[in-house]
C-alpha cells in the first residue's frame, strides 16, 4: 500500500493532463480500492466489539476477500458505471486513471495486487517494501515510512511540489472549473468560489501533511530504524501472498 502517494498522484496528473481530466473523480478513483475495506484490515471497535478480518492481509489483497478492488477490472467496471450514470467521459476516464494509479502503486509492497482479476488471482508484486497492515495502522505506517515506501511517497511529494501551480487561483479558474462543470462548476455557482478553492487546496495539503506527520510519528515520536533495503524494513514480519 501507499500513503501520501494516493493523495498526491491525482494533483500531479491533473497538472500534466489539464482539462482532459477532473480532480474530483481522480481523487475518488485514487481512494476507491481502500475506502470501504481498510477499516476491516486495521480493525475497529463498534459498541465495545472489536471487528477485524481474521486474516487482514489476505482479506485486503487476496481471493476470497476484497482483493478484486485492487484490479484493473474493478476500475474499468466502476468507470463504466460512472459514465452510464453521469454521461461524462471526463469523469469516467478520470476515475479510471485515479483507480489504476492506486492499483499500480500497490504492486510495490510484498503482498502485491490481483492486477488481472478475474482472469487470474495471482498477486503481482515487486516486493520493494513490507506490507504490515495485519499489525494495525500505527505499525503499518511506521514500517512503510521506514522502508522504500518512504522513498516512493517522497518521489510523489517532490512531484507535487513541482506541480505547485495547481494551487493557484488562476489554475483553478482556467483548468479545474472548466474540466469539471458537473461538480466543481456547480459548487462554484452555488457557493462562494473562495470556499471551493479552500476545499480543493485542502486535499493537496492533506497529502503533504500526512507524509510529514507519519515521518514524525515513526522517527521523532518513536525511534523506528530506517531500512531502505529491498523488501524492508526487515524488523517487521512482512505479509506475503502465500502466508
Amino acid at each position: 500500500m501507499s500513503w501520501a502517494t494516493h493523495d498526491l498522484e491525482p494533483f500531479v496528473l491533473q497538472r500534466k493532463l489539464g482539462v482532459a481530466v477532473a480532480i474530483v473523480p481522480l481523487l475518488i478513483g485514487s481512494y476507491s480500492p481502500d475506502i470501504l475495506t481498510k477499516w476491516l484490515v486495521y480493525g475497529t471497535d463498534v459498541f465495545g466489539v472489536h471487528i477485524q478480518a481474521s486474516n487482514p492481509a489476505d482479506f485486503h489483497r487476496g481471493w476470497p476477500g476484497v482483493g478484486f478492488t485492487h484490479s484493473l477490472f474493478f476500475g474499468a467496471v466502476l468507470g463504466g458505471l460512472l459514465y452510464f450514470f453521469t454521461k461524462s467521459k471526463v469523469w469516467a476516464i478520470s476515475f479510471l486513471i485515479g483507480n489504476w494509479l492506486h492499483v499500480v502503486s500497490d504492486i510495490g509492497d510484498t503482498m502485491g495486487v490481483m492486477l488481472f482479476f478475474p482472469l487470474s488471482t495471482e498477486q503481482i508484486s515487486i516486493d520493494a517494501w513490507a506490507y504490515a497492515g495485519q499489525y494495525g495502522r500505527l505499525t503499518d505506517a511506521a514500517a512503510y515510512f521506514s522502508g522504500l515506501g518512504f522513498v516512493w511517497d517522497g518521489f510523489w511529494v517532490v512531484c507535487a511540489l513541482l506541480s505547485w501551480r495547481v494551487m493557484t487561483t488562476e489554475y483553478f479558474r482556467t483548468v479545474i472549473v472548466p474540466a469539471d462543470p458537473l461538480v466543481i462548476g456547480r459548487l462554484v455557482r452555488r457557493y462562494s468560489e473562495g470556499l471551493v478553492i479552500v476545499l480543493y487546496r485542502a486535499m493537496y495539503f492533506y497529502g503533504l501533511a500526512r507524509f510529514t506527520a507519519w515521518l514524525i510519528y515513526a522517527h521523532v515520536v518513536n525511534d523506528y530504524p530506517f531500512d531502505l533495503s529491498w523488501g524492508g524494513p526487515h524488523w517487521v514480519d512482512a505479509a506475503q501472498p502465500d502466508d
